[in-house]
């Protein structure tokens, strides 16, 4: 038998030792070091109040909105990436704030003057500016099919902030904005044998159509009118010509013909699955389950999600954000399935993605605001989201009709 000291005495054997010692202590730490980043459910998740995470990030946010120069640096720097992303940090924003007036009606006063301020300054950026100014470049690069040309990107999301705001308060203009959009969101729907309405031109989204339809049932809440004849009717269609066959999720981007253009990518279908529980709660449930055997990925605590299933791959753009390969981690589809988590009650999952988030997202506290340095404002309005959403949709869901 070898001594400590022959074993240890030539190189190759100093070598072997100091692999088998590495090995050793990473079996010992690497099940253990997402303990460092782990923080108490509560602060990020709550039946009831505004978890802490919610109310440091909003606060954050907020201070870009109070402050003229802050916000217009904040815009500026977005847009010089993606247009959309200016608009979709308002959306998620405007959806995070009504939640929390629904769990705590003392941020009423306050949160609704900054949710107005929000909507009328994009309207108004519409009006002067015209749809194309929230859109990236290429919805220029042909005419849309159907004319005038109008973007179901632009008119859910405007009609899911005015239909938000409401639900908390009434308020007579953007009643009038949200019957507005909802009649013309309809109206294209029902004019195309595939209820495909375009966001670009020849270009139609999921992630919009899941949007805009969680709009009309909001609105059908406030409104007292029915519109589920026309969602089952989508919903079969999407059934019929959306479903990618090796694995049974939605196409994420197809033509007005219904022609696949992108197969499933986590940076629709994780926010999809929850807009979709206000129209089919089964198809809803049957996404977000698929979601999480072919995207959600984790280890020894920590969680992500694939941009896309193996057996589909797509191009790295702007809406699936960097994917860091090996581990095939995206970064759009990351921060999506927090919400995707947070709608379906999936505990487990929400509890792996904030221990990751806090680990490699750069979390920077300040003065009681919190954001992320490795995000920017419409990931970080993402996230925010998924603390608060619950309210609005229950309601919707226990209600008529």
């Amino acid at each position: 038998m070898l001594t400590l000291s022959e074993f240890t005495g030539s190189a190759p054997r100093r070598k072997a030792l100091a692999i088998l010692s590495l090995g050793l202590a990473a079996l010992i730490w690497l099940p253990l070091v997402h303990l460092l980043f782990a923080s108490a459910s509560t602060s990020y998740s709550s039946s009831k109040g505004v978890p802490l995470k919610a109310r440091e990030m909003a606060k954050s946010q907020l201070g870009q909105w109070k402050d003229a120069s802050t916000q217009a640096a904040e815009v500026r720097a977005m847009r010089r990436s993606n247009a959309e992303w200016d608009f979709m940090g308002r959306t998620f924003l405007v959806l995070s704030l009504a939640e929390m007036c629904f769990r705590d009606p003392a941020l009423n006063r306050d949160y609704l003057t900054v949710i107005d301020r929000i909507v009328e300054e994009t309207l108004r950026a519409e009006r002067e500016h015209g749809m194309h100014f929230f859109l990236m470049p290429y919805s220029r690069s042909a005419p849309f099919r159907e004319q005038p040309e109008r973007s179901l990107f632009i008119d859910g999301e405007i009609a899911c902030m005015a239909a938000a705001r409401r639900m908390v308060e009434e308020n007579e203009s953007h009643r009038t904005e949200l019957k507005s959009r909802v009649r013309i969101i309809e109206s294209r729907l029902r004019r195309s044998p595939f209820m495909a309405a375009e966001s670009y031109p020849n270009e139609c989204w999921l992630f919009d159509h899941a949007m805009a339809l969680a709009a009309i049932r909001l609105s059908d809440h406030l409104e007292h009118e029915d519109h589920r004849a026309l969602m089952r009717d989508w919903v079969a269609r999407a059934r019929k010509n959306l479903i990618h066959a090796p694995t049974g999720l939605l196409c994420s981007s197809y033509t007005t013909e219904a022609g696949p253009l992108d197969g499933p990518e986590g940076s629709s279908l994780w926010l999809s699955a929850h807009c979709l529980r206000l129209v089919d709660e089964t198809l809803a449930r049957e996404q977000y389950d698929l979601a999480r055997r072919w995207l959600e990925r984790h280890f020894c605590g920590f969680a992500w999600s694939r941009e896309w299933p193996v057996s589909w791959k797509g191009p790295t753009d702007i809406d699936s954000g960097a994917v860091i390969p090996i581990l095939d981690i995206g970064a759009g589809a990351s921060g999506l399935a927090f919400v995707g988590a947070s709608s379906f009650g999936d505990s487990a999952l929400l509890q792996r993605l904030h221990t990751t988030v806090e680990f490699a997202a750069f979390p920077a506290r300040k003065s009681g605001g919190l954001r992320y340095c490795a995000s920017n404002p419409v990931g970080d309005s993402v996230i925010l989201y998924s603390t608060v959403l619950g309210p609005m949709w229950n309601k919707v869901l226990q209600g008529p009709p």
